[in-house]
């Protein structure tokens, strides 16, 4: 047993996420029979119709319900749109969309049954997703086709809700899900395109060694906002990589996600998001490339490199909530080429919505050994650096940094050990800056 030095630890996060990254993709790739393939069965088998006014959902359950009998397989939705409400994959039994096929959700809120489920950090009564999958060994969903989550009908629900009362919160106006992965592990979701959901498109709770691969994730932010589109919440999951994604949203496109409150600490049902990795993605509109929060406690050991950005959005958003202990550490930004977008570079703040202390004293939060390097291009503004009162933020570098900003000032707060290395902002050598 021995312990690294931090500055020595940091430096072997990148061979470690890689060797993360290797295993889990061979995890997930690994046939329950050596060079045995699955046995396909076509919903279309099952009284699925292409274009029908009604409903596909029991017919694509039942061949769901047919593969896991016969000892598991895959189910396959052929080219053509088919429509239906929440289907729920079972041990055994992947789910492959060919090209030209289109799962499209249900636009009745009924057609997602209610139950306990998970949702921004606690469990509650609420909308199960499109897609759903519990505690399965071994899951894949993949293909060329697309989910979508006709989710006009649920955004244009919620903002007028928001407009009746400008203090409702997110899940007042419940929303389907595109995609929900509880408790499962060794997850393979490849190929597929997300799109339209009218909530968040995939979510992953409490899940390990999972690899998203190739996929498209899209909502609208014109001329209707899609409200709580984020594309991937990493909920106190652990060795997740994304690789090869292409992502354009109206919230986080890929956000780190816990618990929340003053004793969110304590909550079983939230264990650290740690060991992901995204790398060789490309990401246009958003709120923030890679978002710790809203609600979150523990996030560590996450690497985000060699990506594209060319929307708006924020490369490194981290959200510290005042009524939330917190710990953000070892997060690195590695090879980031901005291009044409309008973004913030950084946006480590307060965020104060709906926060409740419940009577307790106000926790505090740290954040520790913040890498960004190697990152170059045009974009709109560097950004904020700051905490609530107590909060600790230390040992951030930036290094090998060349970037023309709209906004070159970088605000920083109470920041210990803020380490500039080679940084040119606007073609000119920038030193790090200190509160004012």
């Amino acid at each position: 047993m021995f312990v690294l030095r931090r500055r020595h630890a940091l430096l072997l996060l990148p061979r470690f996420f890689a060797a993360v990254a290797s295993c889990a993709l061979a995890a997930a790739l690994v046939p329950s029979v050596p060079g045995a393939q699955p046995r396909h069965f076509a919903v279309t088998d099952y009284g699925a119709a292409a274009g029908s006014a009604g409903l596909n959902t029991a017919a694509i359950q039942a061949a769901i319900d047919a593969a896991a009998a016969q000892g598991g397989g895959l189910v396959v939705i052929p080219a053509g749109v088919f429509r239906s409400g929440s289907i729920f994959l079972k041990a055994g039994v992947g789910l492959h969309l060919e090209a030209g096929a289109v799962l499209q959700g249900s636009e009745n809120i009924e057609d997602y049954p209610l139950r306990m489920t998970r949702i921004e950090g606690h469990f509650q009564q609420w909308r199960m997703a499109l897609v759903n999958a519990q505690g399965i060994d071994g899951l894949q969903i993949d293909g060329a086709g697309t989910l979508d989550g006709s989710g006009k009908v649920y955004w244009t629900a919620f903002w007028k809700r928001r407009k009746e009362n400008p203090q409702c919160t997110n899940v007042e106006v419940q929303r389907p899900r595109l995609m929900f992965i509880d408790r499962c592990t060794h997850v393979r979701i490849a190929g597929i395109t997300l799109q339209n959901s009218g909530f968040w498109n995939l979510h992953l709770y409490r899940c390990a060694n999972v690899v998203v691969e190739g996929v498209g994730i899209f909502a609208p932010f014109a001329p209707i906002h899609a409200a709580s589109s984020d594309g991937i919440d990493i909920d106190s999951s652990h060795d997740v990589t994304v690789r090869r994604c292409r992502i354009a949203v109206d919230d986080d496109c890929i956000a780190l996600k816990g618990s929340k409150g003053p004793l969110a600490d304590h909550d079983a049902d939230s264990p650290p998001v740690e060991n992901i990795l995204v790398e060789q993605c490309e990401f246009g509109h958003g709120n923030g490339v890679l978002t710790c929060g809203s609600e979150a406690t523990v996030v560590r050991n996450a690497l985000v490199r060699n990506c594209t950005v060319t929307g708006y959005t924020v490369v490194v958003c981290l959200k510290l909530r005042p009524d939330t202990p917190q710990l953000y550490e070892n997060l690195t930004f590695d090879g980031i080429r901005l291009s044409g977008g309008s973004g913030r570079l950084l946006q480590v703040l307060p965020w104060k919505q709906f926060f409740d202390l419940e009577g307790h004293a106000p926790p505090v939060s740290t954040v520790r050994n913040i890498v960004v390097r190697n990152v170059s291009g045009d974009f709109g503004s560097f950004g904020f650096l700051d905490g609530n009162p107590g909060d600790t933020i230390e040992d951030v570098t930036l290094e090998n940094i060349q970037i023309n900003f709209g906004q070159p000032k970088l605000e920083v707060g109470k920041v210990d050990r803020l380490i500039f290395r080679n940084v040119q902002v606007n073609g000119q050598p920038m030193a790090a800056p200190v509160k004012s």
